[in-house]
């Protein structure tokens, strides 16, 4: 009889390791300059990937494709209480209250950040259920996956969270147009946007207004820094005690939302392209993941979702950097110091490795290992 050892090996079998090896480099590179900015938070960094490793085990191990009839609406339903709960008992941070601390630990949760990973289990769950038909699904297909994105983007945006809340939504809705929706209310949406903007714009508060008044006009203290940052190291780069602009403390935030201009000072202009095109090819590979099971709408989700969130998290963090986005709080993806969004984006990797694991057997069930044995054979 097979044993337990061997099940286990086999469904090792069965991940992408493509995806595992497109981040490694992202990490190196990545630890390398926290290292250099601040030997402390280059430990606590090291602390970050040792539970964001245990989190990507874990999730990737969990049947999901038995409990998610009832763990995915239950997830969700308990995220949007969260988030609900940031409105009374929030802790509020530099005049925006977006978390909820844990009583007695100190620990504090950030609810935006478990969404993202909510919705994205919450649409593959729909559309699995109910598959879109081949011109894709018409306006009461789209009006029940909208709003399944619509609540808790809203609650996410009154924190006020603009930043994540918009990542959210384009990340839904990026996910709703690779699965397929009609080409009729897509249209329709463009033009309502486009004729409501100045309407959304008087919506926006103060400091959200200086943001984009400050990318239309002169760039703000921040950009400044890091396009001298970017400028200083030119081509190839310089030196770590030459970085002035970093060792000097002139760039701010360096190790997290600025660190993409610290890598621009450290390792030039041809570290930051190799940064992008990393990027770029673990996009593409997650794209081609979600064509490639395009039946499976639960990989679909995932891959195409998670795909969506590197887009906008790393096109908004660079186009901040040289000044081409208004400044908002976005981190560089899998790259930037920092621990919940980390190990938000390793749960969802492990949450797909285990979907893309578990595609074709049943393997969680007791006569699991006879389905696979009987497949060696053939």
């Amino acid at each position: 009889m097979e044993s337990w050892f061997d099940f286990d090996r086999r469904i090792f079998k069965h991940f992408s390791y493509s995806l595992i090896i497109q981040v490694i480099p992202l990490f190196v590179i990545s630890s390398i300059l926290i290292y250099e900015i601040n030997h402390h938070l280059f430990v606590k960094q090291m602390i970050y990937y040792v539970i964001a490793m245990v989190a990507f085990t874990v999730a990737a191990f969990i049947p999901w494709r038995q409990i998610m009839w009832w763990f995915i609406p239950l997830y969700y339903v308990l995220n949007l209480a969260m988030l609900v709960a940031v409105e009374f008992i929030g802790k509020s941070i530099l005049g925006a209250q977006r978390w909820i601390e844990i009583p007695g630990t100190g620990i504090t949760l950030q609810p935006s950040e478990f969404m993202k990973v909510s919705v994205i289990m919450m649409l593959g769950y729909l559309m699995s259920r109910n598959p879109p038909p081949d011109e894709g699904y018409g306006l009461w297909g789209f009006i029940k996956l909208s709003i399944v994105i619509l609540i808790p983007f809203l609650l996410i945006a009154k924190e006020p969270d603009l930043g994540t809340a918009l990542v959210l939504l384009i990340a839904g809705y990026g996910i709703l147009f690779v699965v397929g929706i009609n080409w009729k209310i897509w249209a329709t949406i463009f033009i309502i946007l486009g004729l409501s903007a100045p309407l959304l714009y008087g919506q926006l508060k103060p400091y959200q207004k200086k943001r984009v008044s400050d990318f239309v006009g002169k760039p703000s203290y921040h950009v400044k820094q890091a396009l001298i940052a970017i400028g200083s190291g030119g081509l190839e780069g310089k030196s770590k005690e030459d970085s002035t602009q970093t060792q000097l403390k002139f760039l701010p935030v360096s190790s997290t939302d600025f660190i993409f201009a610290y890598l621009g000072e450290r390792f030039g202009f041809k570290g930051m392209i190799a940064v992008i095109v990393l990027y770029a090819l673990l996009i593409f590979n997650l794209l081609y993941i979600s064509a490639k099971y395009a039946n499976d709408y639960l990989i679909k989700a995932f891959a195409s979702g998670l795909a969506f969130l590197f887009f906008v998290y790393m096109g908004v963090n660079i186009f901040m950097i040289i000044g081409l986005a208004p400044v908002v709080g976005l981190p560089l993806p899998m790259f930037s110091h920092g621990g919940t969004s980390f190990i938000i984006f390793a749960i969802i990797f492990g949450i797909l490795q285990n979907l893309i694991a578990f595609k074709d057997y049943s393997r969680y069930n007791s006569d699991s290992k006879i389905t696979m044995q009987n497949k060696d054979f053939l």
